[in-house]
């Protein structure tokens, strides 16, 4: 007998909450941001939005099922079942989020202030759950493949991203590491930069852009289902011992990027979530490439 779906809703904390939390009261939030021009009511609005919008969802959610709740700071801890259909609501960002720890569950993006958000990944209003839900547990509705980019350690230590990976220094010191195709006939070239970024054609319109409008002769940034990777080094300077030869460049099929580490500590972090970074110490190696999981995005 064959286990019910179980829907897990993906959700974060709201301003309004992260306000209280901080100030104690709904009064000494107000005088905060009164103090800074800002209204207290209208994050307020925006925070019970939020809830009805979770509300609405959890209500579609068919009787027979199982259901979970999560909230972003808790996803690396959370432990997702293959049977699990997923369901993010908030911006766009917490589908990236979520994406990381997910291997083929079909994600459906909800979207609790349509008009705010921009709805590239949470494409739907929340009175289409009851729908997308159904389709999601058959199987019979459009998925869209989106590419992932994963980077793995020569310690067996694995990161996915749905955006970029990003490999530097924790703060706001010089990364220094050899990078080159990983190849062992490759030319490899010893750098000192701002780190490394590596995305997909879901991160192209973000941080990926940024540095690929600074290049004159930039490869084509890919598209979400590309399964193809673009990688950018930041702020690279010569030196006696370093150069700035390769700076950027594409990955498809099992081809990866190969960087060994010249520095005490460098880290690997995937779409901006510092907090469940990869450590990496002197000599370390780490190659990213196109990972073999995808985000399968409900249309």
């Amino acid at each position: 007998m064959s286990l019910a779906p179980r829907a897990v809703l993906v959700h974060r904390a709201s301003e309004y909450e992260e306000l209280l939390a901080r100030h104690g009261t709904h009064g000494q939030a107000e005088f905060f941001l009164s103090s800074r021009g800002r209204s207290l009511r209208e994050v307020a609005e925006r925070h019970h939005r939020g809830l009805r919008a979770v509300a609405d969802v959890a209500a579609a959610i068919p009787a027979q099922w199982r259901q979970a709740r999560v909230e972003r700071a808790d996803l690396d801890r959370f432990l997702f079942a293959p049977e699990d259909v997923v369901v993010v609501v908030g911006q766009d960002g917490l589908v990236a989020n979520a994406a990381k720890y997910l291997n083929g569950q079909p994600v459906v993006g909800i979207d609790p202030e349509p008009g705010r958000n921009p709805g590239v990944l949470v494409r739907h209003r929340p009175s289409a759950a009851p729908a997308l839900l159904s389709g999601a547990a058959s199987r019979r509705c459009v998925v869209e493949e989106l590419t992932m980019v994963e980077a793995r350690t020569d310690d067996r230590q694995r990161l996915l991203a749905l955006n970029e990976i990003y490999l530097g220094a924790s703060g706001h010191q010089t990364a220094r590491y050899r990078i080159g195709p990983d190849d062992p006939a490759a030319t490899t070239e010893a750098q000192a930069s701002s780190g490394v970024l590596v995305g997909t054609g879901t991160g192209a319109t973000g941080w990926l852009r940024s540095l690929w409008q600074q290049r004159a002769h930039a490869p084509a940034l890919p598209g979400p289902v590309d399964a193809r990777l673009v990688w950018f080094v930041r702020e690279a300077w010569p030196s006696p011992v370093t150069g700035t030869s390769l700076v950027e460049g594409e990955l498809s099929g099992s081809r990866r990027l190969r960087i060994t580490v010249e520095s005490d500590r460098l880290v690997v972090f995937g779409d901006g979530m510092e907090g469940d970074a990869l450590d990496l110490t002197w000599g370390q190696t780490v190659t990213v490439g196109v990972s073999d999981t995808s985000l399968r995005l409900v249309g």
